[in-house]
Parts: C-alpha cells; sequence; structure tokens
C-alpha cells in the first residue's frame, strides 16, 4: 500500500488530538494554528513544509521525516526529536517554545534556533557545529560531549556549558555570555 503525496495545500485550525493526520508524504504544505497535542505524528514525511502557530506538545514523531521543515510561533514542549528519521533532516524553528524537548544525538549543522525557548532541552551527544541560538533562552539546557564547533551564542541567555566536556572551538560568545562557560567553577566575577 503505498503512502499517498499531498503537495501544496494549507490545513488551518484542524485538531489532530482525536482524529490523527492522515499518512502521507507532505510537500509544500502549510499547517496553521492546528492541534497535534499529545497526538500522533509517526511515520510521517514532511518536505518544505510550515507549522505556524501550532501546538505540538509531546506529540510522537518516531520515524517521522522532517526535511527542510520551518516551526514558527509553535508550542514544541517535551517533544522526542531524537526518534525523527534523522535521514535529511533539516528543520528551523523560529519563536518556538521547545521546553523538556531532547536532540540526544542528532546531526543538527547549521541549525537556527531563532527567539526559541529552550528550557531543559537535552543536547547530550548532539552536532550543533555552526549552529546559530540567535535571542534563544537556554536556562538548564543540557550540554554534554556536544560539538558546538562554529557554534553562535552572542545573543542567547541563560546557558551553562562546560567548556572541558564540549567541543568549543571556535564557538562565538559575547562578553555577558562568558559567565555561562565559568558557572561549573562557582566564582564571582564583578
Amino acid at each position: 500500500m503505498s503512502t499517498p503525496f499531498i503537495a501544496d495545500q494549507t490545513f488551518k485550525n484542524q485538531d489532530y488530538i482525536k482524529v490523527r493526520l492522515a499518512k502521507g508524504e507532505y510537500e509544500n504544505c502549510i499547517f496553521r494554528g492546528c492541534n497535534f497535542e499529545n497526538g500522533y505524528v509517526d511515520n510521517q514525511n514532511f518536505m518544505e513544509c510550515e507549522f505556524i502557530d501550532c501546538n505540538l506538545s509531546n506529540a510522537n514523531l518516531a520515524h517521522t521525516t522532517f526535511n527542510e521543515v520551518t516551526f514558527l510561533d509553535c508550542k514544541m514542549l517535551g517533544i522526542k526529536f531524537d526518534d525523527c528519521n534523522d535521514f535529511l533532516l533539516d528543520f528551523t524553528f523560529r519563536n518556538c517554545t521547545l521546553n523538556l524537548s531532547s536532540f540526544y544525538g542528532l546531526k543538527l549543522k547549521n541549525q537556527e534556533f531563532n527567539d526559541c525557548k529552550l528550557i531543559e532541552v537535552d543536547f547530550t551527544d548532539a552536532d550543533l557545529t555552526g549552529a546559530i541560538f540567535k535571542n534563544s533562552h537556554l536556562e538548564r539546557a543540557i550540554f554534554s560531549r556536544t560539538n558546538l564547533q562554529k557554534v553562535d551564542f552572542t545573543s542567547a541567555i541563560n546557558f551553562s556549558i562546560d567548556p572541558e566536556n564540549n567541543q568549543l572551538q571556535h564557538a562565538k560568545f559575547s562578553k555577558d555570555g562568558l559567565l555561562g562557560l565559568l558557572s561549573k567553577y562557582q566564582i564571582k566575577i564583578e
């Protein structure tokens, strides 16, 4: 049984909690104001799609493919992105709340997190080479054995990164952000 191909469609204000999104390959589709909270979005393929003002909190994304997908103004609490299909994984987050989500072990080179809340997000063993955390809040985010080479943290806030446990070559920080690199030493800078 082949999976249906759905292209160039807009799905607006749909509630996918009780009735799940039909299995398919979605290309160049827009999901606006849709609710996927605690729902099943597993085994789907999204290519060049946009999710705008959607709630995907605690959604099951197992084996789902996201290729050139943009999330804008979305609520995405507790999502296990590490359950997604990592082949061609490519997404952008703008003004999203991703608290308590996991990107464990993913290759997210040049990933963009713009104006996002990433409180208690797990980036353990991830490769974030060249990523940008523009105006993003990273309180209690976990960076452990994470490749942070060439990452731009210049406008990120409230992060704590152990330089001895992560790769930081050529990463960018503001002077104010340097405290996030020294927090493990419990020193006071005045």
